[in-house]
This record gives structure tokens, C-alpha cells and sequence, in this order.
């Protein structure tokens, strides 16, 4: 199982960014795909996450109406797609896949519950 994040880089607040997760190994239709994001000198966060086999995401109040999570099942990609990025957006970004859990609801923001993580793509948000 890997998970590859790319597209990460350096933006200006108001402009967009789409971060991929490229992943092999595994099936989409049984997994949970989760974004997170950590900053310096803060925990890790989760920011979005989405469940293929019952439709569903969830956003984080600070990225709602800005950040749109989307998947390509034919790639196996999950992407993120950051419109309108704030300065406090800046953090390394990671993706992670998790048996179970449910955009709805939000049932799927465990960290800890989170099998495999990438290695982390950097975004660096300038006003």
C-alpha cells in the first residue's frame, strides 16, 4: 500500500492549489480517504476526508466553502483542491486511507485510525 502526495508549493491567499494523493495497493470502494494537515509547532489536523462507496465528505469548519475533496477512482487518486487559501492554511498536507469510518458525519477524522499516511506535501500560503 502506498500513498504518494504531490502539488504542493508556494500560493498567494485568494489564489487555488489541487493537491494530489496517488495511491496503489489497495481498493477505494473500502477504503476512507482522509486529508490532514499539520503546522509548525501544532498537532495534526484533519481537514477533509470522503467515502466512494457511500458518497459522502466531510469538511473541517476552518476549510468548509473553500476546500473541495474529490476522488478518480480509474487513477486512484484522491485529490484536494484548495481554493481561496488563507496565510493559516499554510501546513504540510498528508493523505491517509482507513478501513471503515464515513464522510458522514464527520465519522472518519480520527487520526489515529489511519492505516497508511504519505509522506506529507508542503503548502506555503503568502499574502
Amino acid at each position: 500500500v502506498q500513498l504518494v502526495e504531490s502539488g504542493g508549493g508556494s500560493v498567494q491567499a485568494g489564489g487555488s492549489l489541487r493537491l494530489s494523493c496517488t495511491t496503489s495497493g489497495f481498493r477505494f470502494d473500502d477504503y476512507t480517504l482522509g486529508w490532514f494537515r499539520q503546522a509548525p509547532g501544532k498537532e495534526r489536523e484533519a481537514i477533509s476526508c470522503i467515502t466512494d462507496k457511500d458518497g459522502s465528505a466531510f469538511y473541517d469548519a476552518s476549510v468548509k466553502g473553500r476546500f473541495n475533496i474529490s476522488t478518480d477512482k480509474a487513477k486512484n487518486i484522491v485529490y484536494l483542491q484548495l481554493n481561496n487559501p488563507k496565510r493559516e492554511d499554510t501546513a504540510v498536507y498528508y493523505c491517509g486511507n482507513r478501513t471503515g469510518g464515513s464522510g458522514r458525519y464527520g465519522k472518519c477524522v480520527w487520526g489515529g485510525a489511519y492505516e497508511r499516511w504519505g509522506q506529507g506535501t508542503q503548502v506555503t500560503v503568502s499574502s
